[in-house]
């Protein structure tokens, strides 16, 4: 391992694009490996089955925030988002899915995290928004999120791109790899 306790990378891309499928297939794939972990992220949003994360209120949200309870913390889609600061200790790559918003300031906090930016053509992205059928006014909210434009070109400055239109298992693979060789 380097010198450097904890490497975070921070999975990002538009909406639909599979960032929580490919995190959950090499989370599961890399399960015996301790050098690389896979924190739950906050949101204030009822848990369900496409996302794995803890939820709170948002009072909750405000208080973890007022007492710097989070690593990083952002705000879309109407909703609250965090990574628990507890969870970034004890060394290793630390692997979060975060708001292409946040790299810069990630990226600052965190000297040395880096970047995995996941796409997918725009219609694939929308069957798979429709297909999750969390989106409240299905239609508008779908395209509200596939409208979504996040300052700064996350792909130009990403560290691998994975282009997600293939199957999960390529996908995870090539994520894999990646967390492997920063684990070395």
């Amino acid at each position: 391992m380097s010198s450097d306790p904890t490497r975070l990378v921070l999975v990002v891309g538009p909406s639909g694009a599979g960032k929580d499928t490919l995190i959950a297939a090499a989370a599961q794939a890399l399960a015996g490996d301790a050098r690389i972990r896979f924190p739950r992220r906050v949101v204030t949003r009822l848990a369900d089955s496409a996302e794995d994360h803890d939820s709170c209120s948002s009072a909750e949200f405000a208080a973890a925030v007022a007492s710097n309870s989070f690593a990083l913390h952002w705000q879309a889609h109407g909703l609250a988002y965090g990574i628990l600061a507890a969870s970034l200790a004890g060394g290793g790559v630390v692997v979060c899915n975060v708001s292409r918003a946040v790299i810069g300031n990630a990226r600052a906090c965190y000297p040395g995290a880096r970047a995995v930016y996941v796409t997918a053509p725009r219609d694939i992205r929308a069957a798979r928004l429709a297909a999750r059928g969390r989106e409240a006014g299905q239609a508008e909210a779908i395209a509200a999120r596939l409208a979504r434009e996040v300052a700064g070109d996350a792909a130009a400055t990403a560290d691998l791109v994975i282009d997600n239109c293939g199957s999960v298992a390529e996908g995870a693979a090539r994520l894999q790899r990646f967390l492997r060789e920063l684990a070395e």
